[in-house]
């Protein structure tokens, strides 16, 4: 894909602001991946997100979409084209209004496990 990395790039730093609060799984040129400090009942550590490159697409994972979909109702239906499953978007250009879009899910979802307790 001819623009992942600029895609990849501008979604990592939709989740690195996130990153000093919560844990840094991985952190390597195509893949970005970062927990909370909660432990869910199965013992592991609950996701936050995460970006990386694919060999079509580049995904954002959210999982603060999935414990709380009420985050997606507001989301526009441009947006909503890009998700895959219930906490996956898929980009495969720089879209600074969808990634704008995202950056404030991405906060919101922030602030709901915050809310929650999770963080």
């Amino acid at each position: 894909m001819e623009h992942s990395e600029s895609v990849f790039l501008s979604l990592k730093h939709i989740l690195v602001p996130y990153a000093c609060g919560l844990v840094v799984v991985t952190d390597e040129p195509d893949h970005f991946y970062i927990n909370t400090h909660h432990v869910m009942p199965n013992n592991q550590p609950m996701y936050f997100g995460s970006c990386k490159i694919g060999k079509r697409y580049v995904s954002y994972h959210l999982m603060p979409v999935y414990v709380f979909p009420e985050l997606l109702e507001d989301i526009s239906p441009v947006l909503k084209k890009r998700m895959q499953g219930k906490s996956c978007f898929n980009f495969t250009k720089v879209d600074t209004e969808l990634f704008d879009e995202l950056k404030t899910l991405t906060q919101a979802g922030y602030k709901a496990y915050e809310k929650a307790g999770y963080l």
